[in-house]
């Protein structure tokens, strides 16, 4: 009896044993002392579609990673999450692959400084909205000519991106448009008080900021296509950009085709195998609840994920993913 007694406890031990280390993602213990377990995530503007799957993420990473914890931290975007990375302020960030891009390669707004990161997956597509005010008499880009427009923080992916459309539409954004460098919420302030004519926003769907927006002043703005500069575009960043629509389902507006970019999901390449392929594993073991944070979430698919091209992936996601 005392023998059977010993084996069921044994065996209860061990169930008990696998059960906890089932409960969270194993990570290589020699890699747990890795930033002393901290993880730092770079998001975007406190209004936007990176900061709140950010922080969700982030969330994720606490409940679910044994030995981790995680905090997301507010940035302007894109551009700034890849330099803070460079700085070793952040580990992990939300990036758009034009910007990611030229980061790798050390052109364009990394001209001659190129960065070592490494993507974790293709996350989402981000959507250029431009909006006009109806009263402006703005229809189509050429009229953005000598209007007060609002591109973003300066630098950002949507000051990337809205430089770039208004480029390819022949506009010279410093000197053909009064350029406003704002921020999201600043921007949609500005434009309710009259102060700016259009400006732009690079985000997934839908972005809270541009929501409350709306709802404060129904009917007196609408969304303009940038398609038509697309060929342009592709002729200048072969790949970057494609052309998506931002659907009524998204805002309540009549349907709106747009430049679009995908978003990624980078990390420093430093970051050891072991925790990156768990992070990556993350995104999609629980992925109902960075759902639940933000639509996007839902829009990560994992056949496209490793898609992340032109950054290469992390080894450890390139793990994960079997490819």
């Amino acid at each position: 009896m005392r023998t059977r007694a010993a084996r069921t406890v044994a065996a209860l031990t061990i169930v008990a044993t696998v059960l906890t280390a089932c409960a969270k993602p194993h990570v290589d213990p020699r890699t747990r002392l890795w930033h002393g377990g901290q993880l730092t995530i770079g998001t975007g503007p406190t209004n936007g579609v990176f900061n709140q799957l950010g922080g969700g993420y982030a969330d994720i990473v606490n409940r679910h990673m044994s030995g981790f914890e995680a905090v997301a931290v507010p940035t302007n975007g894109a551009k700034e999450n890849l330099q803070r990375l460079v700085r070793g302020d952040v580990d992990i960030a939300l990036t758009y692959s034009d910007v990611a891009g030229e980061a790798v390669a050390g052109t364009g707004e990394f001209a001659g400084t190129p960065i070592g990161v490494k993507a974790l997956a293709r996350m989402f597509t981000a959507y250029t909205h431009l909006l006009v005010r109806k009263d402006a008499g703005i229809d189509t880009l050429a009229d953005l000519k000598g209007r007060r427009v609002g591109t973003g923080p300066a630098g950002s992916g949507t000051d990337i991106v809205a430089t770039r459309i208004l480029t390819a539409a022949g506009i010279d954004p410093g000197k053909q448009v009064v350029k406003q460098s704002m921020s999201l919420s600043q921007m949609t302030t500005a434009f309710q008080a009259g102060r700016l004519d259009a400006f732009f926003y690079t985000a997934g769907l839908p972005t809270v900021g541009l929501t409350a927006m709306m709802a404060q002043m129904p009917g007196a703005f609408r969304l303009l296509p940038t398609d038509a500069v697309f060929p342009a575009l592709q002729k200048a960043y072969p790949g970057a950009y494609t052309v998506e629509t931002i659907t009524k389902e998204a805002y309540g507006l009549p349907d709106v085709k747009t430049v679009a970019v995908p978003a990624l999901l980078v990390a420093d390449a430093d970051v050891p195998d072991d925790v990156a392929e768990q992070l990556t594993r993350l995104l999609f073991e629980h992925q109902d609840e960075l759902a639940a944070v933000h639509a996007e979430g839902r829009n990560i698919r994992r056949e496209f994920a490793s898609q992340t091209d032109p950054v290469q992936l992390h080894p450890g996601a390139r793990r994960y993913y079997g490819v």
